[in-house]
């Protein structure tokens, strides 16, 4: 059990720290985090708007609307400008808490891989690697990628990235301490 628990936490400090650096010290997802001179602007007129916290479509219709009154608003903005916007009501600093979940997230998601591991009849080094590759193109492919395919993202390329560089990383670190050569 505590090589499973140490496998877990030093797997999961791994992918934690890919995390970090992607984020701020290599700034892969700066096209979905991108400076504009007219964000006072925008703030001042979203906060104006008295906005529930939350994810809006712009344009989108009402929930009440027929199919033919849809098929109509669809036709009407088709080529024409649209916008996500994610609005908070409160910026806050503090990132403790977030850090603290971020990372027990990822000690629990490598503690599941380590499970996954335990269950190879001969865990070879390079079956580990591949496994833990997978698992990361897997979760690319359930959250990322199918995001983009409705809402395109501009980061989508960072995000295959962290997942094949964080999930390998920790592959080739789980393969080491866990794995048979070859």
């Amino acid at each position: 059990m505590k090589k499973v628990i140490i496998g877990s936490l030093v797997g999961g400090l791994i992918i934690f720290i890919w995390q970090t650096m992607s984020h701020v010290a290599l700034n892969l997802h700066e096209p979905v985090q991108q400076y504009t001179a007219k964000q006072d602007t925008i703030l001042h007129f979203l906060n104006k708007q008295e906005l529930a916290p939350g994810g809006y479509i712009l344009p989108r219709m009402s929930h009440n609307q027929s199919m033919e009154e849809l098929e109509g608003f669809t036709k009407s903005i088709a080529g024409k400008p649209w916008a996500r916007v994610i609005y908070y009501s409160s910026y806050k600093t503090d990132m403790t808490m977030n850090m603290v979940r971020g990372f027990a997230v990822d000690v629990l998601m490598v503690f599941l891989l380590v499970w996954i591991i335990s269950k190879l009849k001969i865990p070879r080094r390079s079956t580990i690697v591949g496994v833990s590759i997978a698992i990361g193109f897997m979760a690319f492919c359930n959250t990322s990628y199918t995001e983009h395919i409705w809402y395109p993202v501009y980061d989508l390329r960072a995000q295959l990235i962290d997942a094949v560089v964080a999930w390998g990383l920790c592959g080739f670190w789980l393969s080491r301490y866990f794995g048979q050569k070859s």
